[in-house]
């Protein structure tokens, strides 16, 4: 039965509290009373808010035409066939659908209302009438689609049929829904911490790329942009403290779903290339990559560490003859780095494999790889890249599917020739690693490409040295857009090498003593890459900050949510 009771009521303007008692005071009389008579400054909380909206309770979406419904408890299974915006088109006009979306914004001018709904990334436009006809809904109807605070969750049953006009708005523009039933399942609070309307509008690329150490700092010229009447941004620490909000967006839907399919990607290319995928711990009893960049942690009565990458594991499991593995899983790393390329968690995609007899069949999967996956992506994956687009505007990656392979001392040579004073062992600074790549850019006509043969000393300590010059090793970095996505190289499987290279790093013996005692009963010879997920999707998509392809970055100084 039908109720008169809302189900979700807003909250009407709240009543001031009351005054503190007065406290006893030398100043004068006449001081006191103007200081009692000064009104105060409302507070935040009592600031005008959207009239409270009644609606009746639904508990029979059968009989009636609108209302909030009675809260989803499993109660029943209707049967009924929901249908996805993204699958709506012209075909199916004249058809009757029960869909379920947020109501991103909504407008009822008189006799009228109309309603964005929102999917994912896809939108369509609805439209309810209360003009007398067959079809249409009641006034009171309109009244109420009109109230439905934005970001609400309602099911709506209408018939698919032909706009007058393409709604441009949408993205699906040649089909429109004429509302027939309207439920609230979930009404969202009537003042958003930011609008989706302003967290969607289009940015330039660079525009807002910020470090942790800079958010303050934004929000203060935010906020003072908007005083003097600037556009309305919604800085970094706004959409990061708000993120399940900020997911909403139709660019940002569209990221995380073009990190899931090269997820699916990767994982599609090393299994066909007959690679075992594998699940290594994240809690290591010791440093792994060297340093002292690593989150320590109580294991029971032994001190432990969370995994700088999977790298000493990989190995194990060649040298356990699985020959090729594969995985996709969490890294975490300690480092005090502010910048737009680092995170101290994030998703390592990593391989190892056998090598026959050289290095380079490791850079032959690799560049394959890639290429396999941007080609999968520009194929599958329109209608994200679209959406993405729409918003931070992005020219599409220029790559070859031949991968070009530098050594290192080609890329000095290159750097040197642009004016660059660098050592023949100094490893690139950032801005020379973008350098390189405009520069790489230009000669060769590729965003995507191998820089090989790294100096020895700027590698970690399993890292092979080169047969022909020991000052350099089998080594390699991979870069998109002028900046490193992933580093590999062929791996020390020698017990005694491996102990040397050690100490000259400076890695405790005890810390490695179970991975250097693996190879002591036949390793085959091997070698392998970790890359960095977040990553691969900024600059595939030419994006400015890792934090927008991290769903919930964790930086020096952010944690939360």
């Amino acid at each position: 039965m039908a109720s008169e009771a809302p189900q979700n009521p807003v909250p009407s303007e709240p009543v001031a509290a009351a005054a503190p008692a007065e406290v006893a005071t030398d100043a004068p009389a006449k001081k006191q009373k103007q200081k009692k008579e000064k009104p105060a400054k409302p507070a935040k909380s009592q600031q005008p808010q959207v009239p409270e909206r009644k609606a009746p309770i639904v508990d029979d979406y059968k009989t009636a035409e609108f209302g909030d419904l009675v809260m989803i408890q499993s109660s029943y299974k209707s049967g009924r066939d929901w249908q996805e915006i993204s699958e709506i088109n012209t075909e199916k006009i004249g058809q009757e659908v029960w869909i379920r979306a947020r109501l991103a914004t909504t407008r009822a001018p008189g006799k009228f209302a109309f309603v964005m709904l929102r999917r994912g990334f896809h939108t369509i436009q609805a439209v309810a009438s209360s003009l007398e006809g067959p079809g249409n809904v009641s006034r009171d109807c309109v009244k109420f689609i009109g109230k439905i605070p934005t970001e609400s969750v309602v099911d709506i049953f209408g018939v698919l049929s032909k706009p007058e006009q393409p709604v441009a708005s949408a993205s699906i523009s040649d089909v429109e829904i004429q509302i027939r039933k309207m439920f609230v399942v979930s009404a969202a609070f009537p003042v958003l911490p930011f609008q989706l309307s302003d967290a969607s509008q289009p940015v330039e690329f660079g525009a807002d790329a910020h470090g942790d150490q800079n958010e303050e700092v934004e929000e203060k010229s935010s906020k003072e942009a908007k005083e003097k009447g600037g556009v309305i941004t919604v800085t970094q620490k706004s959409r990061l403290d708000n993120r399940w909000i900020d997911l909403r967006t139709p660019a940002n839907h569209a990221i995380f779903r073009l990190q899931s399919r090269i997820c699916q990607f990767y994982r599609a290319y090393f299994t066909n290339e007959g690679f075992v995928e594998i699940h290594t711990p994240k809690i290591t009893p010791g440093v792994s990559e060297g340093g002292a960049n690593v989150f320590k942690l109580k294991y029971f009565n032994q001190d432990a560490c969370l995994a700088q990458s999977p790298q000493l594991y990989k190995q194990m499991a060649v040298v356990s003859d699985l020959f090729k593995v594969f995985e996709i899983g969490h890294v975490f790393r300690a480092e005090d780095s502010n910048t737009h390329r680092h995170m101290c968690e994030f998703i390592g995609m990593d391989f190892e494999m056998e090598i026959k007899e050289h290095y380079h069949e490791i850079l032959k999967v690799l560049g394959d790889m890639f290429i396999s996956v941007f080609d999968n992506i520009n194929k599958h994956c329109q209608a994200e890249l679209a959406a993405v687009n729409k918003q931070y505007a992005f020219e599409p990656l220029m790559y070859k599917k031949e991968t070009l392979i530098l050594s290192f001392a080609e890329a000095v040579a290159l750097l040197r020739e642009a004016g660059e004073q660098m050592g023949d062992f100094d490893d690139f600074s950032t801005p020379q690693e973008k350098k390189l790549g405009r520069i790489v850019k230009e000669k060769y006509q590729t965003e995507f490409y191998i820089v090989d043969r790294y100096p020895l000393s700027v590698r970690p300590f399993y890292t092979m040295p080169c047969s022909d010059d020991a000052r350099y090793s089998n080594s390699y970095d991979v870069f998109l857009r002028g900046e490193e996505i992933t580093s590999g190289a062929q791996r020390v499987h020698d017990v005694e090498l491996l102990k040397k290279r050690a100490e000259a790093c400076g890695i405790p013996m005890d810390n490695i003593a179970k991975y250097v005692e693996s190879f002591k009963y036949g390793a085959f010879p091997h070698g392998g890459a970790g890359i960095g997920l977040e990553r691969v999707v900024m600059l595939f998509l030419g994006l400015d900050n890792i934090r927008k392809t991290s769903m919930f970055p964790r930086t020096p100084n952010r944690l939360e949510p």
